[in-house]
């Protein structure tokens, strides 16, 4: 790469991975350890996602929330920043632009399709054999904005994991000269360890998502595809949850 060192990027990539999901796999693998040694077994232990962050002041909750949203998408922002300042080198287009919007909205679609029901299937199997905590989409107060929260919620996990992940690590790793399958694989296993706080369920689960989607993206270089699938499935677990929960016997939590 024109005027940059091996020693640079990989200054970079752990500077970037630090501020963001580099710092969340940390703090998952501590709480799985946590877990493991809390004297019960993983099944019958809870980790909730989306907690309330101020529990009765519904307008300091909201306020909490879009803050941690804002600032948990700066890193993807950052990563593009990092990218695009490289503009000379054709391999920094990650595809997240909106010229073939439709296609990929399609194609997102397709993919989250794709995942999502092997996926539940896959949590569940983990849950009853033991090896997954009990995970609570959402644990928001039910007031007028606890939807929309939760879709930006959903969008904004979906931009920082796709485009820090996949779009800018793997073309990082390319930089370095990494082969195709240690790139895919390091994606993967970066995937998985920030998910390992929902148990061993929740590591493989991710991490077999992640090869996939490391895979796709390698073969047609759009990351755009690859974040509509997650925000929509995201979307489906959070906001699904919300209207269900109460009604169906068999969800989490209830």
């Amino acid at each position: 790469m024109p005027g940059r060192g091996k020693r640079a990027i990989r200054i970079e990539i752990l500077l970037v991975l630090g501020v963001s999901l580099g710092q969340s796999a940390l703090f998952s693998i501590v709480d799985f350890i946590g877990k493991l040694t809390a004297g019960k077994p993983l099944s019958a232990q809870a980790t909730t996602l989306n907690p309330s962050q101020a529990a009765g002041r519904p307008w300091l909750d909201l306020s909490f929330q879009l803050l941690q949203i804002l600032f948990w998408i700066m890193p993807a922002f950052l990563a593009l920043h990092l990218l695009r300042r490289d503009k000379d080198d054709d391999r920094k287009t990650i595809g997240h632009e909106f010229r073939r919007l439709g296609r990929d909205l399609g194609a997102g679609a397709g993919l989250a399709a794709l995942i999502g029901i092997p996926g539940l299937a896959f949590y569940f199997v983990s849950r009853a054999a033991g090896f997954n905590t009990n995970v609570i989409p959402e644990a928001l107060p039910a007031v007028w904005w606890t939807i929309p929260v939760l879709v930006l919620a959903a969008v904004q996990n979906a931009v920082l994991e796709e485009v820090v992940v996949v779009g800018y690590l793997t073309t990082r790793l390319r930089d370095l000269a990494w082969s195709a399958p240690l790139i895919v694989a390091a994606s993967a296993l970066l995937r998985g360890s920030y998910h390992l706080y929902q148990g061993v369920g929740g590591f493989a689960g991710n991490a077999i998502m992640g090869l996939f989607l490391a895979l796709v993206f390698l073969r047609f270089r759009r990351i755009l595809p690859l974040i509509v699938a997650h925000a929509l499935l995201d979307i489906f677990a959070f906001v699904g949850y919300a209207l269900l929960k109460g009604h169906v016997p068999f969800l989490p939590g209830n």
